[in-house]
């Protein structure tokens, strides 16, 4: 039987469609890739509450400890005598395209679960639901929204706070400046050196850069609570075997209570670098996601 033929223009893109097939079920089995690598890449952040850094390639924070430990299970899972830990700092900007392109396999930051990600990554189970607050410093005077009129506030790139915060019932008339830190920590930055007056971000987050600062009795958490959101490790889409292999590590911790001890130790105890404690205990909604383990979107949490 003779094959039909093709234009070269033709064969080109058959050609491209069969690299970018042969790519995607490469890149969805993750567990073959560690195995055969012998290596895994963690997406870590350097200065977010859930994961951040103590220099010198140190990374530490509730989400790190925690993907730590679903990598020794992983590690197990695989029959490896050793599985090398690669961490990938990652940023706001960057993290999704890391996930995307191979770079990372595991992003275990700050990243909020919603929508519009969910069409180009997968989450695993929900470990920490989130608040996004306000930060100023105590004399500022402001105690909400309506206070932040004519002010300038501090978000950090990549991120959705502003937009949420522009979004409230109790935005309506209130005009305000946006300045951009490049990531949370110089976001904090311009509200400690007074070049803004208020940071949006996740609560979380606020807390951490406050209890690290020289001065945390300086600064405040107010007002509203501007939305809630669940918090996942980011991983490739369409891998099932590898999102189940996460989430049931998840769920291993959460049942032996191992889970609530390392919040414990990273929310609730003096922490590294200053040993000053950020003091957020476990929320009723976190421990609802603990308990009945989902991948839901916030917008699922928006609906009444």
């Amino acid at each position: 039987m003779s094959l039909p033929k093709f234009s070269p223009a033709a064969r080109a893109v058959l050609a491209t469609v069969a690299l970018t097939a042969l790519a995607g079920v490469a890149q969805a089995d993750t567990l073959k890739k560690i195995k055969d690598s012998g290596s895994i890449s963690l997406g870590v952040r350097e200065s977010s509450g859930l994961s951040y850094t103590l220099g010198n390639g140190k990374y530490v924070g509730f989400h790190t400890e925690m993907a730590e430990r679903v990598i020794a299970d992983l590690q197990k899972q695989l029959g490896l005598a050793k599985l090398e830990v690669k961490y990938q700092p990652v940023t706001s900007q960057n993290r999704i395209p890391l996930v995307q392109n191979g770079t990372v396999d595991l992003e275990c930051g700050s990243t909020t679960n919603n929508a519009t990600r969910q069409k180009d990554v997968s989450f695993a189970m929900t470990t920490y639901v989130e608040e996004v607050r306000i930060a100023v410093k105590a004399n500022s005077g402001i105690t909400g929204i309506a206070q932040l009129n004519g002010k300038s506030v501090a978000t950090t790139t990549g991120t959705t706070s502003v937009q949420t915060l522009r979004k409230h019932e109790k935005a309506t008339g209130v005009d305000f400046k946006e300045v951009f830190g490049k990531d949370h920590a110089d976001s904090f930055l311009l509200l400690e050196s007074g070049r803004a007056d208020a940071f949006v971000m996740d609560g979380s987050i606020l807390a951490a850069n406050i209890a690290k600062s020289k001065a945390p009795a300086d600064f405040k958490i107010v007002g509203e609570v501007l939305s809630v959101e669940p918090i996942a490790c980011m991983l490739r889409k369409d891998d099932a075997a590898f999102k189940k292999a996460v989430d049931t590590s998840i769920q291993g911790m959460v049942k032996s209570g191992e889970l609530a001890k390392l919040y414990d130790k990273w929310f609730m105890q003096p922490i590294p670098p200053a040993n000053a404690k950020i003091g957020l205990p476990l929320s009723d909604a976190t421990k609802a996601a603990w308990a009945n383990p989902n991948d839901r979107p916030m917008e699922d949490y928006a609906k009444k």
